[in-house]
């Protein structure tokens, strides 16, 4: 049990992901004047727990075997993905979820109108798909710069003793 105690970029990479999602809350506070607690455990926003876990990962990683070690290479190569998909594939999602969303919810309106028709049709009410999935290039940027100042912080602070 002491072993994965030990585990510097295992706990890096956790402990960035935690912090990123709290931060969520007081920055949505400052551009809302609303506390949303539920962000601690959603996907998006600022900054990206996904970009801040991938950073510190490898960074601890570097760290710990080198930056030039063959387990450095794998860990940022699979970061550079995660961070890619976060901004590309996962925010175009988060987009067509809108666009869909826009669609269910006119098709509804159209199903209102229609009811002083003769004929009903059959109201189907569609699941909200959610549209925060993805991050806009500055959050996995600022995510990014949180991953490897956490790591960082965290080798000098536990693991130079």
């Amino acid at each position: 049990m002491s072993i994965i105690l030990n585990n510097f970029p295992l706990w890096a990479a956790l402990l960035s992901i935690g912090i990123a999602q709290f931060i969520k809350i007081p920055l949505h506070f400052l551009a809302t004047k609303t506390w949303q607690w539920p962000l601690m455990f959603s996907t998006g926003g600022m900054p990206s727990s996904h970009s801040s876990a991938v950073t510190a990962l490898s960074t601890a990683v570097g760290i710990r075997e080198g930056f030039d070690s063959s387990s450095f290479a794998i860990s940022a190569i699979i970061g550079i993905v995660v961070m890619f998909d976060a901004a590309g594939v996962r925010r175009h999602a988060g987009m067509h979820a809108e666009v869909l969303n826009r669609l269910v919810d006119e098709f509804n309106h159209l199903l209102e109108g229609m009811r002083t028709f003769k004929i009903k049709p059959k109201e189907e009410k569609a699941k909200k798909l959610k549209e925060l999935l993805g991050h806009q290039p500055i959050e996995v940027f600022m995510g990014g710069w949180l991953g490897i100042l956490i790591a960082i912080v965290m080798y000098y602070s536990f693991y130079t003793i």
